[in-house]
């Protein structure tokens, strides 16, 4: 119970605003129209808000039990909107148009149905315009087409059940909060309304009215109140149904009229969003284009003589920006939308380390945040350890009641190494001494965590603590996918063979920051502790009979030897010997495994194989330009350029040519298109950070700028690509514009601008 809250058994009381539980006050509910099937959605975001609507722009009632529980309106992991449904006499509205383009906003154009003898087919024009910042507008404007007067009525019904995200997920819990409902006066068409003045709604004699207002409203297990705060704008509506506002239209031939609304989601009379909200929809727009467009002109930008691909580029940069969000006084880059916008250990190094040649701000802000919050105790229940890197922190109901243990919750293994491997290559890129020295002690911490995991048996597994924790806890971490070649599932401690390439790559990158700060004790010892790591992952790991690479040794150190994509992550990391590497690489392209638009996480072969499976057939782009990096390391770079141009064709049928989260694994057939898996998230930040990382395998940076270097290695476009340009690219200080054109199977790059003194060393 919050101090600011005070609980009778009729009231809660709550800065001079008085609650009572919904069930004591009964209110007429609007029917939603049922739809027969579940639709597709569109997808808005402003840092730590988004919404997810049917194509009409609508959230029904119906469709949240219809097959699109991940509708709504939510912040900081609550729904706060859970309907928001537009009528007209009671009617569906006919989509004509929708597009949810700009990332931050939404348009729809619908018309209306033939009701009755009342109004004939596509009479009425109805523009709906919704944006987020801060909180979420709406502006909708009702245009008469008809050659006549015409009468009708609009409704908007609104409801919120304030659930939290892992409810929406199918988190089952015993017991939950109240929903509550603010006290007016009640009539029974006139309820939960009130003026800005009084707190109640004006006479509806009298002309002069004023705005009026809803209030949803939720008291969690914890006590802290959440309201969803409606006010209408332009028109105000003429009645209340309940949650139900409606207004009875008289339009003349083609009058104009608007309506609209602001929703406000407050927590305990406080604003629940980090963002101040501006008053009006307009203000809004504005607000969101200034901060994109600040955002443009921070970046490299990046440019090709293909407009298809251009495309993609521009989707990515501005997908970076929509799914950056405020933690604190820091802002990075959340996992996804919708079940992942929250900060991520492991996929936020991933991403931060993918765009380093977009942005390398991105990565200082991710590192500083997670050390910020650095394992400090031994503590089962969030799977916290000393020095190790947070999994996933959440802010709702459930993790503040301790039901779930993401406050935050440490149950990954490969955060800690992937975080010292984006320490060494962000100083690489910016040579920015005060960010390696204020992270230099987490730094520290972190291998000792690592070291000490390994003590036993010189590899860093994991083995869930938590009750409610991850049984899996490598990237593929859903309950299913750590399977032997005969699809059973492994046991014990899983020590996953990425994660020991991650181990050997932060040694050996630590070892030369060590030595440049003068500790050539660590230096000595964790080049050391690398050269023994490879040759035990080598003897270890190998699959003789397969030749290629185990999956994870098990809890009893006996090899998991399905065929999976995971290998692929150690390619470019130097841990197998050239001979394995290139036995890796040419296995990865078999046609079990490369399907055409990219390579499965596992082999269609393998008992457990099914291309819809989460981890066990499906593909992922970002796991598939971690590979490519690999293929372009070992010099295999038609292989290389084979993956981008599968991860490409499928990103170009994509709505907004957007990548997804994955696809499934089905065969690349004709003119089949990529099947899409039926709950990915999209914008999904490693599979948006996918785009600029097959970039840099294209031109192949190498920066060095504490030496002050810049080495671009055999630059190589593909057939697709004639041109491509870098604009306002940073390594170090220095500021540069990179041009690169192919001739033949050649590609030649030139310095076109460069405002510092960085050397810039071409090898073809």
């Amino acid at each position: 119970m919050t101090p600011d809250t005070i609980l009778t058994p009729e009231k809660i009381l709550l800065d001079g605003k008085a609650f009572v539980p919904a069930e004591d006050i009964p209110i007429p509910e609007w029917p939603c129209v049922v739809s027969q099937r579940p639709q597709p959605t569109l997808t808005i975001k402003d840092d730590d808000l988004f919404l997810v609507t049917d194509t009409l722009g609508n959230i029904s009632g119906c469709s949240l039990n219809d097959g699109n529980p991940s509708m709504g309106l939510f912040c900081a992991d609550t729904r706060f909107l859970s309907r928001l449904e537009l009528q007209i006499d009671g009617h569906s509205p006919v989509l004509l148009s929708s597009t949810a383009d700009k990332g931050f906003s939404l348009s729809v154009l619908c018309t209306n149905p033939r009701i009755e003898d009342h109004l004939q087919p596509d009479t009425i024009g109805m523009r709906r315009e919704l944006v987020l910042n801060g909180a979420l507008f709406e502006e909708i404007e009702v245009c008469n087409y008809s050659t006549s007067n015409i009468n009708f009525e609009l409704s908007l019904s609104f409801d919120g059940d304030f659930a939290d995200l892992f409810e929406v997920r199918g988190h089952y819990r015993e017991k939950r909060g109240r929903l509550l409902r603010l006290v007016e006066p009640i009539s029974e068409e006139v309820v939960l309304s009130h003026s800005e003045s009084n707190g109640l709604v004006p006479d509806e004699q009298n002309s002069e009215k004023r705005e009026q207002f809803l209030t949803l409203a939720y008291q969690g297990l914890d006590g802290m109140v959440m309201e969803s705060r409606i006010k209408f704008q332009h028109r105000q509506p003429d009645y209340f149904k309940g949650y139900t506002a409606l207004w009875r239209f008289e339009l003349a031939p083609h009058e104009k009229q608007k309506l609209g609304y602001r929703i406000n989601p407050i927590t305990n009379n406080k604003s629940s969003s980090t963002v101040s909200a501006p008053a009006t929809l307009g203000q809004a727009k504005a607000a969101e284009v200034m901060e994109e467009q600040n955002w443009v002109q921070q970046i490299t930008r990046i440019h090709a003589d293909k407009s298809i691909f251009n495309r993609a580029i521009e989707r990515a940069e501005q997908d970076m920006y929509l799914l950056r969000q405020s933690f604190g006084k820091h802002k990075t880059v959340s996992a996804g939308v919708p079940w992942f916008s929250t900060l991520f250990g492991r996929d936020s190094i991933i991403t931060a380390s993918q765009t380093l040649m977009l942005n390398p701000e991105i990565a200082k802000e991710t590192l500083t945040l997670l050390a910020k919050y650095q394992g400090k105790i031994d503590d089962e229940w969030r799977e916290e350890e000393p020095g190790k890197i947070l999994h996933e922190l959440r802010s709702g109901e459930l993790s503040r009641c301790q039901e779930i243990p993401h406050t935050p919750y440490y149950g990954t293994v490969d955060a800690t190494p992937l975080w010292l491997m984006l320490y060494a290559e962000y100083y690489a890129w910016t040579h920015d001494g005060e960010t390696l020295e204020n992270l230099w002690n987490h730094a520290l911490a972190a291998m000792d965590w690592i070291d000490r995991n390994m003590k036993d048996t010189g590899y860093l597994s994991y083995y869930r603590k938590s009750k409610r924790g991850l049984a899996n806890q490598g990237w593929k971490d859903s309950g299913d996918c750590i399977v032997n070649r005969k699809g059973e599932l492994a046991n014990g401690a899983i020590a996953l063979c990425e994660v020991q390439a991650y181990v050997y790559s932060a040694k050996i990158r630590l070892a030369e920051i060590a030595r440049m700060k003068k500790r050539l004790d660590l230096a000595d010892r964790w080049m050391e502790e690398a050269r023994n790591l490879k040759l035990r992952f080598n003897r270890d790991f190998w699959i003789e009979d397969q030749d290629f690479c185990a999956l994870a040794l098990d809890g009893e150190g006996k090899q998991v030897d399905s065929i999976t994509s995971n290998p692929g992550h150690c390619l470019q990391l130097g841990i197998f010997t050239p001979e394995k590497a290139y036995s890796v690489a040419e296995r990865l392209r078999a046609p079990d495994m490369f399907n055409g638009w990219g390579i499965r996480t596992l082999s269609s072969l393998s008992p457990a194989y099914n291309p819809m499976g989460y981890h066990i057939g499906s593909v992922w782009p970002h796991d598939n330009s971690m590979i490519a990096m690999g293929l372009r390391s070992l010099g295999l770079i038609d292989q290389a350029m084979e993956v981008f141009q599968g991860l490409f064709d499928m990103t170009n049928v994509q709505p907004y040519q957007r990548p997804p989260e994955l696809f499934c694994g089905y065969e690349r057939d004709g003119d089949n298109a990529p099947v899409q898996y039926p709950v990915a998230c999209t914008p999904q930040a490693w599979a948006t950070g996918s785009i600029f990382q097959l970039l840099q395998m294209m031109v192949n940076l190498v920066p060095d700028a504490p030496n002050n270097c810049l080495r671009i290695i055999d630059p190589a476009l593909p057939e697709s690509i004639n041109r491509l340009s870098l604009h306002n690219l940073r390594v170090g200080p220095t500021i540069l514009d990179l041009e690169f054109e192919r001739s033949g199977n050649t590609t030649a790059c030139r310095v076109a601008k460069k405002r510092g003194n960085l050397r810039v060393v071409i090898e073809a």
